[in-house]
This record gives C-alpha cells, structure tokens and sequence, in this order.
C-alpha cells in the first residue's frame, strides 16, 4: 500500500475540459449583416478573480497590454466522492499491457469522484456574450459526455460526462456609471471522473501456448487400466499476417458457399482463410473455386466485394496470438 504511482487523472481530466471550448468564436457585423471580423475567444486556466484585478488596473478594455475582451478562463474548485457509483472495493479487473498485448495487468476497480469546474465569460458587449453562451449551451442537457484516456499503461478509457450544474450573471463597472461595462457569466460544471490505484504490471503472464491434461483411467485401483494424455494448441482465429495471397473474383453474399478468387493456387483444403474480419474455413479447393463453410469461431459472415484481400491463417499466426483472441476454442 501507498507504493508510488501516477497516472495524470486529474490534469487528463482538467485539459479535456478545457478543450472543450478552446474553439468558440464571434462574429461582430456592420448595419448591413455584413460579418466585418471574426474573433477566436481566448481561452485560460486562470481563476477569475485574477482576471477581475488586471481588469481593474487597466480601464481600457481594448489595450493589449493588460486585457483585452471577450475572453474565458476556467480552473477546478472542488473534488467530492461520489458514492452513488460506487463499486466493490476489492475487486479487481485484468487489462493487456497497451506495449505488449501478449500481456496482461491487473488493477482494482476505480474510486468515483467528481471534478468541479467554473467557466467564466468576460465580455464588453452584450450581444458577444449572448453569441458565446449560445455555442456552448445547446451541448449540456444537462451533460456531455467526452472519452479520456485516463490509464494510458493499459489504454483504459472511460467516458465522462460533463454536467452543468449552474449559471450565474454579473455586472463588473471599472470606473463610475459613465464608463463602459464588462459582463461576467459564471458557468459551474461537474466532471464525473474515476481514480485508479497502481497498475500491476508485474503480475503480467504470457498467454498459454499450449496445454497438455492426462487422465487415469480404470477407477481406484492401484494398477489403472489405461492412461490418456490430450494436448491442445491454441490455434488463431484471425490472420496477423497483412499480405494477402490472393484476392476475390466476384462479389460475395453472405450465404454464398462456393467463393471463386482471382488464384487458388497459395490456398490448401482443410485450412482457414481470412477475408475482412470474418474467418472462413476451406473445405475444398477445385481451379479457383472454393468449397466453404462461413463465419467460423464466432466471427460474422459479411458480405465481401470484388477485389477483396484474402489472406491465409498459417501456424506462423498462432506465435502472435494477441490477448482477447478465443483461440479456436468456441463450442468446447
């Protein structure tokens, strides 16, 4: 317990947020509707207060040398447990290592927490606030859900939603009542994250090549009758190998059983082909016809056009078995 690790969550979590009103523009016209600029609202992490004081040293809003509007800025304010989608605390799941699939790792289920966000508005104009709030407003019903890559060790991804929780307005005067305004929109939102504990890569094993099982037969006797000894190779149910030998002569349905290719001749009876992502095995080869038998190991018969790649599962596929892969072993 208490070994170190980290995994980024929360800085993941806050640049997701961020990111996702780094795009919002407005667009200020002329008496004719003409659109004379176009601007990309400035977007930071910084708390509004900051921003409130430099507004206050510096009365002229359209100076660059202290702040210019319309701009945003947002930052975290707070971080709750979120016991309503708990889980077993103990309970663990098993991930392939991201830099190796042919291994795995274990770590327990995550910890439910939520992320408080503020997004304030700064404007000069009402009608530029009024045009930024209507491009992010239409996203939250109360909530839009983004995906983050929170553990990137083993690729684990969740999506989270994003809840607006509130909004308020206000009224921020640099000077007395003859000077220009500058509008605030405060907009607090929720992120509904997860927290993962240490990853235990060291745990990882390399998947089963091969397994043998022997039986005694003939009861409790002291001499049994017979032994039985099985042995069961893995065998691959897709082809790594990403060159084709050949390729379709026709369009094929997804109930055809004869499939004519442009050459059979890299193509042997009682083997497996792979065509797109449905594995196929080859009953018998006549010229350039195949005798089939579709959608093996649990894969969809699809239909496969004119031109289509067809590669074939060798043993060499077996040696790069990646983890997930049944193995051939559907139906036992």
């Amino acid at each position: 317990m208490f070994e170190y690790f980290y995994h980024e969550i929360m800085r993941r979590t806050i640049i997701g947020f961020g990111s996702l009103f780094n795009n919002i523009k407005i667009e200020h016209t002329n008496e004719t509707d003409t659109t004379v600029s176009t601007l990309k609202v400035p977007l930071a992490y910084s708390p509004t207060q900051k921003f409130l004081a430099r507004l206050e040293q510096q009365a002229d809003l359209s100076k660059s040398v202290q702040i210019s509007l319309p701009r945003m800025s947002f930052e975290m304010t707070g971080l709750n447990y979120d016991p309503s989608r708990k889980s077993t605390t103990t309970q663990t799941f098993l991930s392939p290592v991201k830099s190796d699939k042919k291994k795995i790792a274990k770590t327990y289920l995550p910890v439910p927490y939520n992320l408080d966000f503020e997004l304030s508005v700064f404007t000069k104009l009402n009608d530029d606030m009024l045009q930024i709030v209507e491009q992010i407003l239409p996203y939250f019903q109360p909530a839009y859900t983004m995906t983050v890559d929170l553990v990137s060790t083993i690729g684990e991804q969740r999506d989270i939603p994003i809840v607006l929780t509130s909004i308020t307005t206000s009224d921020d005067y640099e000077g007395d009542f003859s000077t220009r305004r500058a509008l605030i929109y405060t907009m607090r939102f929720t992120a509904k994250t997860y927290f993962y504990g240490p990853v235990q890569t060291d745990t990882a094993k390399d998947i089963i090549k091969k397994v043998t099982v022997g039986y005694v037969a003939g009861g409790r006797t002291p001499a049994p009758s017979r032994e039985m000894t099985y042995s069961v190779t893995p065998r691959a149910t897709r082809a790594y190998n990403d060159t084709p030998v050949t390729t379709l002569a026709e369009d094929v349905s997804e109930t055809e059983l004869i499939i004519t290719v442009a050459d059979a001749s890299s193509i042997t009876a009682d083997s497996y082909i792979y065509i797109d992502s449905e594995e196929i095995y080859v009953e018998s080869v006549q010229n350039n016809d195949l005798t089939v038998r579709r959608a093996e190991d649990g894969s969809t018969a699809a239909i496969h056009v004119l031109g289509t790649g067809v590669k074939n599962i060798t043993a060499a596929d077996n040696e790069l078995i990646e983890f997930g892969d049944n193995f051939g072993f559907d139906g036992f």
